[in-house]
């Protein structure tokens, strides 16, 4: 489980095809405080920590990522796929006690949202999307959803696009400025949202 808080920025430092990707991670946690086994969403995809090691920013971990995984997110997809060099997200899995300061998000990412536009608004970026259209109708005004994992609040939905805003403070501790036009980031939409309407489908 994690907030949609990033915690750190990490880098790819390897991709290896073994059957399933080795991906390999250098971020600046210290490596003695990363647990095998333990979960780390990336980019916003909860992948488990298969080995650890000291590396240049801090630390360094290896996750496995399954064929279904690289299916729904942009680990191979878009202009920037996972590669040697590439900046992901980072959260770590959230503890008892925690500040839940973004809202509950599981990882587990539904599909990938296009940026189709985007422009200064202020001192912040106002980006806009288009979700899969299987995926839109869980998105609403005011609502939240979890893009590249990080919290972010929609402002405005027409059709399957919609809209939020980016204020300087997350695009300086995030990847937020480095994503363009055009982009594929991987969309995970509000778990409330969904139970909401399963609800109604079975109340129907």
């Amino acid at each position: 489980m994690f907030t949609g808080i990033v915690s750190a920025v990490g880098r790819v430092e390897r991709v290896e095809d073994r059957g399933d990707l080795r991906v390999r991670i250098a971020c600046a946690y210290a490596p003695e405080t990363i647990a095998i086994g333990a979960s780390i969403a990336c980019d916003g995809v909860c992948l488990t920590v298969v080995d650890r090691g000291p590396g240049p920013l801090g630390g360094w971990f290896d996750v496995d990522v399954s064929a279904e995984t690289v299916s729904k997110t942009s680990v191979r997809a878009g202009r920037a796929p996972w590669a040697p060099g590439r900046r992901v997200n980072l959260e770590r899995a959230l503890r008892v006690g925690d500040e839940l300061g973004g809202h509950i998000v599981s990882g587990h990412v539904d599909g990938l949202a296009e940026v189709v536009g985007l422009a200064p608004e202020g001192d912040s970026v106002r980006f806009r999307f288009r979700a899969p259209a299987g995926l839109a109708r869980f998105i609403a005004p005011k609502g939240s959803v979890a893009l590249n994992g990080t919290s972010l609040t929609v402002n405005e939905v027409e059709g399957a696009e919609f809209g939020i805003n980016v204020i300087p403070h997350t695009r300086e501790v995030t990847t937020w400025g480095e994503v363009a036009l055009g982009d594929l980031v991987n969309l995970e939409v509000d778990t409330l949202a969904r139970y909401v309407a399963r609800l109604e489908e079975t109340a129907a």
